[in-house]
């Protein structure tokens, strides 16, 4: 339950960017408590359990504690912020249009074999994953919108300068493309 509560957490601080509390009690973790557990998405959490994974985050380095004029402003550091974009990564998925635009998302990329071939075959399986067709074995196709998750795993695999997407209008002989996604 824990694990569920830091995602919670971690992610809520990214979607706001930062919380501010009350810098007059040198118990600041449990007033981030009480302020987190009147939000809905924290009920069923005791205020003493928001605290610890506070503490924990802080302790971690998930987050950092400044204090701005009277008050205690808590921030996601680089180390959450990734930990956030590992979360999103794990429930990734390419959402399917109601009505197909006619459009191929064409995701190309030329990893180096010798710095990066883990992560290459790790970006392959996920777009296996995610539904793409393998057009040749460094290009995959897929008819909806993708480009926001195909920017966030190539993030996180850490090969961003190797992976591009193309939006083309036309695929020569695509019928078979169009009966793997079930196009009309």
């Amino acid at each position: 339950m824990k694990e569920n509560l830091t995602k919670k957490i971690l992610s809520g601080l990214a979607l706001t960017g930062a919380i501010m509390v009350a810098a007059t009690s040198p118990y600041f973790f449990i007033n981030i408590a009480k302020a987190y557990g009147r939000r809905k998405r924290y009920k069923g959490y005791s205020e003493r359990k928001i605290a610890q994974t506070f503490s924990y985050l802080a302790k971690n380095d998930f987050i950092i504690l400044k204090e701005e004029d009277d008050r205690i402003v808590v921030e996601l550091t680089e180390k959450g912020k990734k930990k956030v974009k590992e979360y999103q990564f794990s429930k990734l998925r390419v959402p399917k249009q109601k009505i197909w635009d006619g459009k191929w998302r064409i995701v190309i990329f030329d990893i180096p074999d010798k710095k990066k071939k883990v992560a290459r075959n790790a970006l392959r399986e996920k777009l296996k994953s995610l539904n793409f067709f393998p057009l040749q074995k460094s290009v995959w196709v897929h008819p909806y919108p993708c480009e926001n998750e195909i920017r966030l795993i190539a993030e996180i695999f850490e090969v961003t300068p190797f992976v591009n997407v193309i939006i083309a209008e036309k695929i020569l002989d695509d019928g078979k493309l169009r009966s793997y996604f079930k196009l009309s």
